[in-house]
């Protein structure tokens, strides 16, 4: 049995986003326990709760050795606010861990990945399960969790360790104290609700700032507002512009993204998918 822990690190979810996953789960998965803390569904302001209420449910699911992995239940803003203080307090149970979300969640595992606790990987997140489409990437998920390679990302060869990103959220943790080391990691980027002229000067940001990595790929750009001019370079022009100025690898495209063709990224070292 694969034991889950769900928290909200960042922003809510509601319990018809819980019932949809739990009714997937037992469908679908029924050697898997899925157990959603009720931090996930209070609400303040923007937030899942305040921030201690938010890291205390965090520290509750990383720290309980009864569960395998903790899932992030959403993204949207917040959990950067209490990465720092969640690595401090983590136990030898939340080493011993799986954690896996995406987007804004990718505080949370770039600190995680720089500490050395546990396994992080990004993935869909349980919001999802609402839809079809939406549980598409939620069920490669899932099936990571019990063993099964086939969602995971294509171009993951297990020799070069990768780590995934949305581009917005990689570019504020440079210079953090929350930044891993990525020298000779293939990092992936995705990107959704950002102008063009925007992913240009987060790509601007991150040419000064990434280190050495052994290459880029470029996932999904969805969902960009039109400007009142057009930028004249597509998402992958701009990706390209900039690796070529930096002198890092330009490696095509990654099935990530805000999109239910998303696929799990393990950071670090993985085994290549299975074959579908």
């Amino acid at each position: 049995m694969t034991k889950i822990a769900i928290c909200a690190p960042a922003t809510p979810i509601t319990r018809e986003h819980a019932d949809a996953l739990r009714e997937m789960v037992a469908a679908e998965f029924p050697q898997t326990q899925v157990t959603f803390h009720d931090q996930c569904f209070v609400r303040e302001g923007h937030f899942a709760g305040s921030d201690l209420t938010r890291l205390t449910a965090l520290l509750e699911c990383a720290n309980d050795p009864a569960f395998d992995a903790v899932w992030f239940a959403k993204g949207g803003y917040g959990s950067n606010r209490i990465a720092e203080a969640a690595m401090a307090r983590m136990n030898a149970a939340a080493r011993a861990k799986t954690y896996v979300g995406f987007s804004d969640c990718g505080y949370l595992l770039a600190a995680l990945y720089r500490a050395g606790i546990g396994q992080c990987a990004h993935g869909s997140m349980p919001v999802s399960a609402r839809s079809a489409n939406g549980r598409k990437a939620v069920r490669r998920v899932l099936q990571w969790l019990n063993g099964d390679n086939t969602g995971l990302e294509p171009s993951l060869d297990g020799a070069t360790p990768a780590v995934a990103f949305n581009l917005i959220t990689l570019a504020m943790l440079s210079n953090t104290p929350m930044m891993p080391d990525l020298s000779g990691h293939v990092v992936m980027v995705e990107e959704v609700s950002e102008h063009l002229y925007a992913i240009d000067r987060l790509f601007f940001h991150l040419s000064g700032s990434l280190p050495r990595i052994a290459g880029l790929r470029l996932g999904s750009v969805t969902d960009i507002p039109e400007n009142y001019v057009e930028f004249g370079q597509s998402e992958e022009d701009i990706a390209r512009f900039w690796c070529e100025r930096a002198g890092v690898p330009y490696l095509g495209r990654a099935e990530i993204g805000h999109t239910s063709a998303n696929r799990v990224v393990p950071f670090g070292l993985a085994s290549p998918p299975a074959a579908s």
